[in-house]
């Protein structure tokens, strides 16, 4: 199934068959408790990746390297954020008390999401009820399901209707997720020839500048792995944007951190500046957001020709979802993925997958499409634009089937995954963390420096 998968993205990819040669897939692809083949997606996703990165590495030395992806190590990766321990062996609160499932009174199941302060207001304020898990669950019941989540999402608030996968393929946003690509890498309008990085290639992404407008999951994983591969990645946040803690550090290793306003001028002039010095543009905003701002990609490839843009989104750029706000368990509640958990494990409350796979997976293939594009630009020219989702993804995992007594997998504890962590000091602390979960033969990757806290740098290039 892995190099089936693999195939497949290599395809998609107009790339090279021939590199498919250079990569091996060992180990079990059960290892995870899921209906899904989950360790089949983390191996898949890993593994275009990794040899996406040694295809750059080969094409600015003409060294072919040889990649090897154990299922395990990928399927452990998938899951970095839960091993994350901060000095003492006590895991991190990643999830705000009131997200989750409810039962609404038409007998039906919702999820919020509630992880930012001001989306767990908004949802209390709307529901008109105290702001405690008691609380919320009580207002809900007063709701039938269909109506609180439209109420939701016409409030820009974070929720999702559980959907059987009959009821999601029906509606008109599965139908536009449908008729995209899992991976798109589209030329945006010409440039002349450009090498992949400015610096001698020691590794496959040396030299290749990196802006990383990403929070959460998928699009730090994305920047995250080019960092691990060599690229010099700058995070870019708003001072005023929420975040995760943990997610920070967990995501933040190999990247430098600065702040810039983009509400003001002065920001967006101080991005336009790094813009014209980047390689590759990684954004995780909704459709349209940073466009409103001047950084869409057409925008872009005109303030920097050879930009290589990379957009992630929830729902895809098409379709009458296409701008509503979505989190990687929002999309496998919509989906039908939580419900077809929950079927297998034969109860009624919802159940989500045992990662946040769609965000990992998403996260990897936005690295293996600008990888891809990176080498496109130094053989074709052209600035380009890789487009990925959260849904698209979810189809994908949606289309490998099921697995009979999937969840009767052991669950993976931290004891169990030892030899796959690392420890490493930083700002924060000592960190427990994982370990780059590929393996290259010429090129191993690491991050060359420890996660910072958000705002540590200043917003210019080394």
């Amino acid at each position: 199934m892995t190099m089936k998968a693999v195939e497949e993205l290599w395809r998609l990819a107009q790339a090279d068959p021939k590199a498919l040669n250079h990569l091996t897939v060992s180990g079990d692809e059960l290892l995870l408790p899921s209906a899904y083949r989950v360790s089949a997606l983390a191996a898949a996703s890993v593994g275009a990746s990794a040899l996406a990165a040694a295809e750059c590495y080969g094409h600015r030395t003409g060294r072919q390297q040889d990649v090897h992806i154990y299922t395990r190590r990928a399927a452990i990766a998938f899951r970095s954020e839960r091993y994350l321990r901060i000095g003492a062996d006590n895991p991190p609160e990643l999830r705000d008390p009131l997200m989750g499932f409810y039962e609404t009174r038409d007998g039906r199941w919702i999820q919020l999401h509630t992880n930012f302060k001001h989306h767990r207001d908004g949802v209390v304020k709307l529901l008109g009820c105290a702001n405690d898990h008691a609380g919320v669950t009580q207002a809900i019941r007063h709701w039938d399901g269909a109506s609180l989540d439209e109420a939701l999402a016409d409030a820009g608030l974070c929720a999702a209707l559980i959907r059987t996968p009959e009821e999601w393929a029906s509606l008109p946003q599965a139908q536009a997720i449908a008729e995209i690509p899992l991976l798109e890498i589209i030329k945006l309008d010409d440039a002349p020839l450009e090498a992949i990085g400015r610096d001698e290639p020691q590794r496959p992404l040396s030299g290749v500048r990196v802006l990383d407008l990403s929070r959460i999951i998928a699009g730090p994983v994305a920047g995250r792995t080019l960092a691990e591969h060599g690229a010099d990645v700058l995070l870019i946040n708003g001072p005023h944007l929420p975040n995760i803690p943990p997610l920070v550090i967990d995501n933040g290793r190999g990247k430098r951190s600065a702040t810039l306003d983009l509400r003001e001028e002065s920001g967006r002039e101080s991005l336009r500046a790094l813009l014209k010095d980047a390689d590759v543009f990684l954004q995780g905003y909704r459709p349209g957001a940073l466009a409103a701002l001047g950084f869409g990609p057409e925008e872009a490839a005109r303030q920097r020709p050879g930009i290589v843009y990379v957009t992630i989104s929830a729902y895809g750029h098409t379709g009458p979802w296409s701008q509503r706000r979505g989190f990687d368990s929002l999309v496998q509640s919509a989906s039908g993925i939580a419900w077809t958990e929950a079927q297998a494990a034969g109860q009624t409350q919802p159940r989500h997958l045992p990662c946040q796979a769609l965000d990992h997976a998403t996260g990897y293939l936005a690295a293996f499409g600008a990888m891809i594009a990176l080498q496109r630009r130094a053989t074709q020219g052209g600035s380009w634009h890789v487009r990925v989702s959260l849904a698209r993804t979810g189809r994908w995992l949606q289309s490998m089937g099921l697995v009979e007594d999937g969840q009767t997998v052991p669950d993976p504890q931290l004891d169990d995954v030892r030899d796959m962590l690392q420890t490493i000091a930083s700002p924060f602390g000592s960190l427990t963390c994982t370990q780059p979960p590929e393996r290259m033969s010429l090129t191993p990757p690491y991050w060359n420096s420890p996660p910072v806290p958000i705002g540590s740098d200043q917003p210019r290039w080394w």
